[in-house]
């Protein structure tokens, strides 16, 4: 699983003309999966998300998970993190999990996230065209990959 984090002052996701999801301060979090991620990955992945120190303290220094401030997280499905464009122009996205299996993927993250202690958990849309506006705090933007890659 991939994920790309950004810390927000807000976010929202719009399918067809409608809000179907939106946060103020919190993260934003675009996840990709493959066929291989699991419950465990999943809380994993879920566990970084949340305790990442990336809000700043009242010195000003990043030391604050999402969490200790009491944020909102937005969770966005998005296969393309594993588009590979390392031949040719166009990316190939053979790596990712299959949309049927990738769907099942995101329902369990989904579900997993709701049972943490997040002020709120709000989500994009599986297979939506999606549009996904934020106004990223900092910026701050963390890349986060479960085998490690980076």
């Amino acid at each position: 699983m991939r994920a790309v984090l950004q810390r927000v002052a807000k976010g929202s996701v719009t399918v067809e003309g409608k809000v179907i999801g939106q946060i103020e301060k919190g993260i934003m979090v675009l996840f990709g999966m493959q066929e291989s991620d699991d419950d465990r990955v999943i809380e994993y992945m879920l566990d970084k998300v949340i305790n990442m120190r990336i809000f700043e303290d009242s010195e000003g220094k990043m030391n604050l998970s999402l969490l200790d401030i009491a944020g909102e997280l937005l969770i966005v499905p998005n296969f393309t993190l594993y588009g590979d464009a390392r031949k040719g122009r166009r990316p190939g996205y053979s790596s990712g999990a299959a949309p049927a299996i990738a769907s099942g993927i995101f329902d369990k993250l989904v579900a997993h996230a709701q049972t943490l202690p997040v002020k709120k958990v709000a989500t994009g849309q599986f297979q939506a065209d999606m549009q996904v506006e934020i106004v990223n705090d900092g910026p701050v933007t963390i890349l986060l990959d479960s085998e490690k890659n980076f």
